[in-house]
Order: structure tokens, then sequence, then C-alpha cells
């Protein structure tokens, strides 16, 4: 590969994750917008998600095909392979994380034309201030390309996932002790399910960091032996 080619590919490798990190942007600005909208009810918040979600969408479709069209002509190896790989992958989690973000906003519509009526009383703020904390990180940790930051989403969506756990038995209490809270316990249990999936795609987007960087496909082997690759 000449001088000026291997700059033109560097370029397009730049390119490629200066756009995931977009792309993550818009994701991250949907979740916080659909937070913000549960708790005001605003209703061109709520449509203003959608929107974005197209956005987002078309990018995924963009950046797919630009990754696709640069392994087919550069054939690249190594590091570059892996960095291509691990966009195809991230991309696909910053999506389904938009579609999180927009199930919220719908949750969010139907409570606040219910007038918060019977609304079981959880604190929802601390998971989504952690949920959105674990895909800033996963972003961050992506850009710079950090193995060990990557590791620690790998650890705190384990927190994530046990104060899913306690709302849940919260809600199914309220349920339980006043039917009129169904409905709206109903809904509410649809907003925790989609923060905890946020954290869970947060998580896979740190996995993929570690195997750009690393060279080691650390799914599925635990967290402690994730951050031993992680720290070596």
């Amino acid at each position: 590969m000449s001088d000026h080619t291997s700059k033109q590919f560097d370029s397009e490798l730049e390119a490629v994750r200066s756009s995931v990190l977009q792309m993550g942007g818009l994701v991250e600005e949907q979740i916080n917008r659909a937070i913000e909208a549960l708790g005001n009810g605003d209703l061109q918040m709520i449509e203003g998600i959608a929107v974005t979600g197209k956005q987002v969408n078309r990018m995924e479709v963009e950046l797919d095909e630009q990754c696709s069209h640069i392994i087919a002509r550069r054939q690249p190896t190594a590091g570059d392979l892996r960095l291509l790989v691990t966009v195809i992958k991230v991309i696909t989690d910053l999506e389904r994380i938009g579609d999180e973000a927009e199930k919220i906003a719908r949750m969010a519509r139907l409570i606040h034309e219910a007038e918060r009526a019977n609304m079981p009383r959880v604190e929802l703020n601390h998971m989504a201030d952690a949920a959105i904390a674990m895909l800033r990180k996963a972003l961050d940790s992506f850009a710079r390309l950090d193995p060990i930051s990557a590791a620690q989403v790998v650890r705190d969506d384990l927190a994530l996932d046990d104060e899913y756990s306690a709302i849940m038995r919260q809600l199914i209490t309220f349920m339980i002790e006043d039917p009129r809270t169904i409905s709206r316990s109903i809904e509410t249990l649809f907003i925790v399910k989609a923060l905890e999936r946020i954290g869970d795609h947060a998580k896979n987007m740190c996995e993929y960091t570690v195997y750009m960087v690393k060279g080691r496909d650390v799914r599925h082997i635990g967290v402690e032996d994730l951050e031993r690759e992680a720290a070596q």
C-alpha cells in the first residue's frame, strides 16, 4: 500500500469512528429527552424522539455500508479489520438503544394521557442516570481505545441489573396491594426494562471495544476474567 493510499485508508477509518460517536450522541440525546418527557409529558419532545430515531436508523445503514465497502476495497487485516467489525457491531447496539428510548417515550405518552392517575411511587431517576452514564462511558472507551474503562462498564451492568430487580419487586408489590395501579405499573415496568436493556447494549459495546483493542472475544467469560484481559 502506497503512502498516499495508506493516508486515504486512515482517513476513511477515522471518518467511520467519528460517525459512530456522532450516532452515539444522537442516541444519548434520545434517552435524555425520553426521561425528560416522562417527567413533563411534553408531546412535542416525544414526537422529536421518533424523528431522531429515523436519523439513527439511517446512520446505522450508511455506516454498515461504509464498513462493508472499506472491507471489500481495502481488505484490511489485524487491528484495522477488528475496528471495522467492532463498528458494525456497535452501531447495531446503538440503534437498539435508540429503540429503547422510543419505548420509554411511548410509555411517557400513555402515562401523561392518563394524567399520571394511580402512579406507583418508584424512583427511576437513579437508574436512568446510571444507564445514561454507562452509554457515555461505553462511547468514551470506544473513542479512546480504553479497555480498562470498558471493563468497568461491564461491571456497572451488574449494579444496574440489581436496581432493575429491586424496582420490579416494588412494582409487583404495588400491583398486589392496589390493583388500581396495575396499568401505570405495567407502563413503568416497560420503562425500567428499557433502561435495563440500554445497560445491556452499553455492556455489549464495551465487550466489542476490548475485542478491538486486545484481539480477544471476551463475551460470556465473566466480569473478573474480562477485567484481567483488559488490564494485560
